[in-house]
């Protein structure tokens, strides 16, 4: 009888409560009316407020290993992540491997567990030790190429493409490598059982696929259902191919968005990765034409994942601060307040100013909470508790209020259950918003970031990003 008089106050508790952005109470979600439109994926309702967070293992921790790093789980509990993807976990190629360690990407066993990270049985524990927290844990998968000494080599030539001498061969440039023939049908049942084996035996939520346009989208779609078939997946595909979107994957790269990001900075002096003149002259205002094109070259209710780093920027191009400069927590605030999922990578949530070595191990960070970790905190929080930010059409359209700066972007996003309205300044000068058109009104906004009741700015300090909610 406690059990069910317990029950039923927390259900009127739930029933009693009322919404407003960034306070965890009920909340109500939108029907979805599905047409031809859309895509065919059906995401998980878990997915449309979460967010992902990127696991470099290798230099997470001094050790660099799986039982370490899950030490760190309540860390990334506290700071409110919800997906964790970890980069390969599989051994890696010796043959024609590059630096000391080789490249995560170089997969010599799809079957394995890097013996540097630790064993398939501390992978299987650190699932499940995540798993009850609350986390989802997707794994990288390498399905282009594999290492030069790959099992398979030997076991499978024909799963390999060769070139017109009969030789096997990597893409592009990456020399430790060797491609994958994917006219075989046996490889493709072969790819798809090694993926299946991540599911059954450790338990996983789905996979991020690396340079997935790479490889033909019919496998996708094919492989898709059968490893749903085990356990509904989450897809992730590092290339921003709109039919890849279409029966196969629940999201993809906003390559675009990313490169726009730099763009801007690069306009305003800030980005130090970009080499003078060479990059064109971009304002805030291209946002809106960004946007429009991807609206009408993805399928509806795709999900776009927004990011200001991830592991190939900040080893590649530099961190976040060498590209966007004083500008990376303004566009860090649009990645989580554009449509979308935002992404946060090892190390961005305490701004750990430091690009990571790609072949060998490097310092890892300290962890120590700061204001960055606060602040990330602060934009997940959002991101969980106002449903007008839900990735897909289960989040709210923009409302866009044009004004006489092009470096000024002002928009909002409201629902049933409230919203937000933004207001970020994308330049290194004073922005006064003057506005063209209707400008933004809303009943007793408050200040997110400060929690106090505010009225909308008229101008805007270099760099300066304000959220709003409204109920």
């Amino acid at each position: 009888m406690k059990k069910i008089i317990c029950a039923f106050i927390c259900l009127l508790f739930a029933w009693m409560s009322f919404t407003s952005c960034g306070t965890r109470k009920k909340q109500v979600r939108p029907v979805i009316n599905r047409d031809s439109t859309f895509t065919d994926v059906i995401h998980p309702e878990w997915s449309r407020s979460a967010i992902i967070y990127e696991v470099n293992l290798r230099q997470y921790t001094p050790s660099g290993t799986i039982k370490d790093f899950e030490q760190q789980l309540p860390r990334l509990k506290e700071l409110g992540v919800d997906i964790l993807w970890f980069m390969p976990i599989h051994p890696i190629s010796q043959l024609n491997r590059k630096g000391e360690l080789g490249s995560y990407y170089a997969v010599k066993d799809y079957k394995a567990v890097n013996p540097e990270f630790g064993t398939i049985a501390d992978f299987k524990t650190m699932v499940k030790d995540a798993h009850k927290l609350g986390f989802k844990v997707i794994i990288d998968w390498v399905p282009n190429h594999s290492g030069c000494d790959n099992a398979w080599v030997t076991e499978h030539p024909d799963w390999y493409a060769h070139d017109k001498n009969g030789k096997m061969f990597g893409p592009f440039d990456w020399t430790d490598v060797y491609k994958f023939n994917y006219s075989n049908p046996a490889m493709r049942n072969g790819m798809i059982d090694a993926m299946k084996f991540w599911i059954e035996t450790a338990d996983i939520d789905g996979f991020r696929c690396d340079v997935a346009e790479e490889v033909p989208t019919d496998f996708w779609n094919q492989a898709r259902p059968q490893l749903d078939a085990v356990k509904p997946m989450f897809m992730l595909a590092e290339a921003d191919k709109p039919d890849l979107n279409e029966k196969a994957f629940d999201m993809c790269y906003n390559w675009p968005m990313k490169d726009l990001f730099g763009q801007i900075a690069a306009s305003q002096g800030e980005n130090k990765w970009a080499g003078k003149g060479k990059n064109p002259i971009k304002k805030a205002s291209s946002i809106d034409s960004l946007l429009n094109v991807q609206a009408k070259q993805f399928p509806k209710d795709a999900y776009m994942m927004n990011m200001i780093t991830n592991h190939d920027l900040n080893s590649w191009e530099g961190t976040e601060f060498d590209r966007l400069g004083t500008g990376a927590k303004t566009f860090a605030v649009l990645t989580y307040t554009l449509p979308g999922m935002p992404l946060i990578y090892t190390g961005q949530e305490i701004g750990f100013k430091h690009a990571f070595e790609f072949f060998k191990k490097d310092v890892s960070p300290t962890w120590a909470e700061n204001s960055y970790f606060d602040f990330y905190k602060k934009l997940n929080s959002l991101k969980h508790n106002c449903t007008a930010i839900n990735a897909g059409e289960e989040g709210a359209p923009m409302v866009r209020y044009a004004t006489a700066s092009p470096d000024a972007y002002v928009f909002s996003r409201t629902d049933i259950n409230g919203g937000v309205y933004v207001f970020v300044n994308l330049s290194k000068t004073r922005t006064e918003l003057k506005y063209t058109g209707n400008a933004p009104q809303a009943k007793s906004p408050v200040d997110y970031f400060t929690g106090k009741a505010a009225t909308f700015p008229t101008s805007l300090a270099p760099w300066e990003y304000k959220v709003f909610t409204v109920k």
